[in-house]
């Protein structure tokens, strides 16, 4: 079970991961919930079921990172082909009415993956087997696939790049360790839905 996902009995995975594995995921982690942003906390007294028709923003983040992670539901409005206004409205409108919840799903599934990283217990430098249950291996699913597009937009990775020079990059240049990251994290992802595959 090292370094990739297995199917567990009863539904779930595991992975055993050392210490720095488990570092270097809940740094991503950590970072992509700074990304991310706060939740939004209903005010005291405030009707909690108001954050559910909360409106949230109108324009696209200008992060590429974030814009990535929270895309145009209509395409690019900033695309010269794209005069249409009444395009641009629906698209405001899509993003005002869903991107909170995206965000709060999004920071679900990166909190969580903090959390089950946090109950491992190592035992000297052996590391820690983690076990997911379904409902962890979803979350984990979202927050790994986040990740890479967080990370493949800063590395500026498109379809193009499959087998690119990216990929061929000397242990010189500074952009390595987070190609590496990228593809362990490609790695992780794709051995979980393996896990979930019936």
């Amino acid at each position: 079970m090292a370094g990739y996902f297995e199917a567990i009995p009863g539904g779930g995975a595991a992975i055993a991961l050392d210490e720095v594995e488990i570092s270097i995921l809940r740094s991503l982690a950590v970072q992509l919930l700074e990304l991310i942003g706060p939740g939004e906390e209903p005010a005291q007294g405030e009707d909690p079921l108001a954050a559910l028709f909360a409106e949230g923003p109108s324009e696209p983040p200008s992060d590429p990172a974030l814009a990535r992670l929270f895309p145009d539901a209509y395409g690019d409005p900033d695309a010269p082909d794209e005069d249409d206004e009444e395009l641009r409205g629906y698209s405001a409108e899509f993003r005002r009415f869903t991107e909170n919840d995206l965000r709060g799903r999004k920071r679900e599934d990166g909190l969580a993956m903090v959390r089950t990283l946090d109950s491992l217990s190592t035992a000297g430098e052996g590391g820690a087997l983690l076990k997911l249950t379904p409902e962890d291996c979803l979350h984990w699913l979202g927050a790994l696939n986040d990740l890479r597009l967080t990370i493949g937009t800063r590395l500026d990775v498109s379809d193009e790049d499959e087998g690119g020079e990216l990929y061929r990059l000397p242990d010189s240049d500074p952009r390595k360790p987070m190609v590496m990251a990228y593809l362990w994290l490609g790695a992780l992802q794709e051995t979980l839905v393996e896990t979930l595959m019936p």
